[in-house]
């Protein structure tokens, strides 16, 4: 019991709750991992599809075969990649002059990109791609990205942040000969890094697992992204659904993007350490 008089909860139930929390959140991933590895004569169902008693490697070959994931893979992390740094440039950029730059209708072009967070992003799917189609960009990479390469959501964001630098940074930084520019380079991004660390998960997870944009503005094989080639893998092989070969590309579309989010996870606490510190 705490000095407020109210039982606290013992930090072993607590432990507890939070390892099998996250045992039965693992368990799908692991289970697909696992029956990725099964010989077709296995079992995938039931309580010993978790055991693989003679591992192979058949599946992830049979996948290779199949599509080109090499291709494929590369495809979804150059648009991840490109579309993540370029999402927090320029949603960046966007939110310091909506939160530090006084312009005439300021106010009235911020809360119309507000409002635009009420439609569907897919609303704007038919004059999008008579756009790229105009532009040569259908089977490029490039429609991926030019198109959400500022978004409302991350300007959003970031304005809000950005509001709580102080003012007088920013004044003087001007006043010592700073350009705009350099302000936003030098002061602005140093001090934001946990909101770009934040943004930068969430933008990793949805370029990556994309299905819609790729399937709308790709048409070629040898451009898919992973996701989109590995939808399309036949459902049948002969009498039977291959569901080993299937699961081993579920595997390598589901690991890369866990561990990517680990790895973002360790900058995120970095970031927000450093900003405590600044502030």
């Amino acid at each position: 019991m705490n000095k407020t008089g109210i039982k606290s909860t013992p930090a072993s139930f607590i432990y507890t709750l939070l390892v099998i929390t996250s045992i039965l959140s693992l368990f799908p991933i692991l289970w697909m991992c696992f029956i990725s590895f099964k010989s077709p004569g296995e079992s995938i169902s039931g309580i010993n599809s978790i055991l693989v008693r003679s591992p192979t490697a058949d599946n992830y070959r049979r996948l290779f075969e199949l599509v080109p994931i090499e291709k494929n893979f590369f495809n979804s992390l150059f648009t991840t990649a490109v579309g993540t740094v370029t999402s927090l440039f320029f949603c960046a950029l966007a939110g310091f002059a909506f939160a530090k730059y006084r312009f005439p209708g300021r106010y009235v072009l911020f809360y119309f990109i507000v409002l635009t967070m009420l439609l569907p992003p897919e609303i704007g799917s038919v004059p999008l791609f008579i756009i790229m189609r105009k532009l040569h960009l259908i089977n490029s990479l490039w429609s991926l990205i030019i198109p959400r390469i500022a978004t409302a959501v991350g300007i959003f964001y970031m304005r809000q942040y950005i509001l709580d630098v102080p003012n007088d940074l920013v004044d003087a930084s001007k006043i010592d000969g700073c350009s705009d520019f350099g302000i936003f380079i030098r002061i602005i991004l140093p001090v934001i890094q946990p909101a770009l660390a934040s943004w930068a998960a969430v933008t990793v997870i949805a370029r990556w697992n994309d299905f819609f944009w790729p399937l709308l503005f790709l048409q070629k094989t040898s451009k898919y992204t992973l996701m989109v080639s590995i939808s399309l893998l036949p459902v049948s092989d002969g009498l039977s659904t291959p569901w080993p070969v299937i699961l081993a590309g579920c595997t390598l579309v589901v690991v890369p993007i866990v561990v990517l989010y680990i790895f973002l996870q360790n900058f995120q606490k970095a970031g927000l350490i450093s900003g405590a510190v600044k502030g």
